[in-house]
């Protein structure tokens, strides 16, 4: 994993942050923004709640390479095709981060009313120390963070249009991120870039 690529890194207690404001001029960040919003197959996810089912509060949708699955807030995702946008970002970053990226889970956030709590993106399928890339545009958001155990205090980081924020091996262990609601905000579409396992098995 190449850090190196973002010119400002966090270093943080068991994992580091890079970040790139500029990753995509603004023109392109605006291309790529009514792209995902036309024609992604978006849907609303369902998450279980002391055994009751609620709407999670925005919208998703899960690409990648044939035959990837993965489950999230409680829903099994099989991965549509790549739209030929997409993978093109997804062979950029590999390249320029020196990953494996095979798929990308999209949240389209359609106000400041939608929002993300507290998790980590820990699950079997993405490995014992998963590299997220997540590139972002639209309204800039805050994305904050807080240590699984520590008692110190969450930060957070806004993220432009157009930026690329890089969550490094190790993070998820020991980190978690949400992204509140913001009552001014507009719409923010975020395209995470991961490396998805096709079997647990294939996980050491």
């Amino acid at each position: 994993m190449n850090l190196k690529y973002c010119p400002e890194v966090i270093e943080l207690v068991g994992g580091a942050l890079g970040y790139k404001p500029d990753y995509l001029a603004p023109e392109a960040a605006l291309r790529l923004f009514e792209h995902c919003r036309s024609f992604l197959d978006w849907e609303q996810s369902l998450v279980m709640v002391y055994g009751k089912a609620h709407p999670i509060p925005r919208l998703n949708a899960w690409y990648g390479d044939d035959n990837i699955s993965y489950q999230y807030s409680g829903t099994r995702f099989l991965a549509h095709a790549w739209t030929p946008e997409l993978k093109s970002l997804c062979l950029s970053l590999n390249v320029q981060l020196d990953a494996n990226f095979n798929s990308v889970l999209a949240n389209f956030y359609r106000s400041g009313s939608d929002a993300m709590g507290w998790h980590s993106d820990d699950e079997p399928e993405l490995g014992s120390a998963p590299v997220i890339a997540c590139v972002s545009v639209g309204c800039e958001r805050v994305l904050r963070f807080r240590h699984k155990q520590r008692a110190a205090p969450s930060f957070g980081m806004p993220l432009e249009s157009g930026s690329l924020l890089v969550m490094g091996a190790g993070l998820q262990s020991h980190w978690q991120h949400s992204l509140p609601r913001r009552a001014t905000a507009g719409p923010r579409i975020s395209l995470t870039f991961r490396q998805v396992f096709k079997s647990v098995d294939h996980i050491a």
